[in-house]
């Protein structure tokens, strides 16, 4: 055996064991979501002897109201990826295209805005949606809207620095050959840019999501009632109230990862699609 195929081998091997290892936590909460509490406590998840507990899912969802909070992070996630995913799309398009003035300090603005810890933003940001409330009549605290708006700002920069990379791989001379023949500039980035950056844009939406869904500070101080609280509030306000129902806690946190498996598994198809139209393209 040469040398070459024994490291690729001991990589392949290195890979398999980080794999494993990210992977054990995750089977773990699976695991423990179909014991019962007393089972967990006395940690015997791993016992042949002890029944499977499916009801742990259906509690969860008749004593928590679940749904309610996996709704209202669908829905503030869902516009939040959308939207922010668009801006940062039409922002980062013009930084890696067009040179105008402040170009420069818009960018670096961009990367300034992501070594400043949230945190700071909270009390003065309390305070300006308290006072759209009070003063103008703009509700902001415990809205959608309030949490879709934060979320927006707060993720848009990093998804504009994202997807400005993936605009500047893309060779100009594509869109100049295709304003030659006839096509607009606009025509020109909807036909020619967007098929190629589709891996980008999948993996900024992708990257959006995952911060929104798992965010929790926020979402914990701008929201006071179920109607808006998100799953990680839910989860939360769970743990104080049921604290030794590990069962339940576990198998909470088993159906908030199905929304990212599903994002993950149904993203991965045009991953692939679109870096071979990419490739085709080029």
């Amino acid at each position: 055996m040469t040398k070459s195929t024994m490291r690729s081998r001991g990589l392949d091997l290195l890979t398999w064991a980080i794999v494993l290892v990210s992977l054990l936590p995750i089977a773990w909460m699976l695991l423990s979501s179909l014991r019962n509490y007393s089972d967990i406590a006395a940690g015997e998840q791993l016992s042949t002897s002890v029944e499977l507990r499916w009801q742990n899912y259906r509690d969860i969802w008749v004593n928590v109201d679940f749904f309610n909070y996996f709704k209202n992070s669908l829905i503030v996630c869902g516009l939040t990826t959308l939207i922010s995913t668009a801006c940062a799309v039409c922002a980062a398009y013009a930084l890696a295209r067009f040179r105008f003035r402040g170009s420069n300090a818009f960018s670096l603005s961009i990367t300034v805005t992501q070594v400043i810890p949230g945190m700071l933003f909270f009390l003065p940001l309390y305070m300006l949606y308290r006072n759209l409330g009070q003063s103008y009549g703009l509700v902001m605290l415990d809205t959608y809207h309030g949490l879709v708006f934060l979320y927006v700002a707060l993720f848009t920069p990093a998804s504009i620095w994202i997807m400005r990379g993936f605009f500047v791989s893309i060779p100009r001379e594509l869109e100049d050959a295709a304003v030659m023949d006839g096509c607009s500039r606009f025509g020109a980035f909807v036909r020619i840019v967007l098929p190629i950056s589709a891996p980008g844009i999948i993996a900024t939406a992708t990257f959006v999501f995952l911060l929104a869904w798992d965010e929790l500070f926020f979402a914990w101080v701008l929201t006071s009632t179920s109607d808006v609280q998100t799953i990680p509030v839910g989860i939360r306000l769970f743990i104080s109230q049921f604290q030794h129902r590990y069962d339940l806690m576990m198998a909470a946190g088993a159906v908030s990862t199905l929304p990212v498996l599903f994002a993950f598994f149904a993203g991965q198809r045009y991953f692939i699609k679109g870096l071979a139209a990419g490739a085709v393209k080029g």
